[in-house]
């Protein structure tokens, strides 16, 4: 069955994908507070290494076929995340977040290690969402990873 998204629903994605990271973030110890920032929409202090994390969500809701669809990460985001990140004194994460079919995936990792396994070409970076990298992002300790696996069981 095709969907037929609301007009507005990249906006609930967005809204939908930092709240998710925040709240795991929370439920794993990390203090954390949403920001409204330009460059980071999470701040956050991780209990396990001490780093406070400025974290930006980007979030992608795809339809049925296109799952392997990668997620542009347009270059201007790294330097607002930059800018953020000098002006409060943390180190510059991202998490990417998908909502692919049945599966909503989250990988959180530093911007450093994004931009070593997915540099920016002409004006953005792509964070490949194939299956061989799907693989890759399992088994690199630099990246964190949840997932959520969906079933509409009655809907009109």
């Amino acid at each position: 069955m095709e969907l037929s998204k609301s007009s507005r629903h990249s906006k609930i994605t967005g809204d939908f994908a930092e709240s998710l990271v925040l709240y795991w973030l929370s439920k794993y110890g990390f203090e954390c507070a949403n920001v409204d920032h330009t460059g980071i929409d999470i701040i956050a202090k991780n209990p396990h290494t001490g780093e406070v994390m400025g974290v930006s969500v980007k979030s992608r809701s795809r339809n049925v076929g296109t799952e392997g669809t990668n997620v542009s990460i347009t270059s201007d985001n790294f330097d607002k995340a930059r800018a953020a990140c000098d002006a409060f004194g943390c180190l510059p994460y991202f998490a990417v977040v998908v909502d692919a079919a049945d599966t909503i995936s989250c990988f959180i990792t530093s911007m450093e290690h994004l931009l070593e396994i997915h540099p920016v070409g002409k004006s953005a970076s792509s964070w490949a969402m194939s299956k061989p990298w799907l693989e890759r992002y399992r088994e690199d300790p630099s990246i964190m990873r949840f997932e959520f696996t969906s079933k509409t069981t009655r809907w009109w």
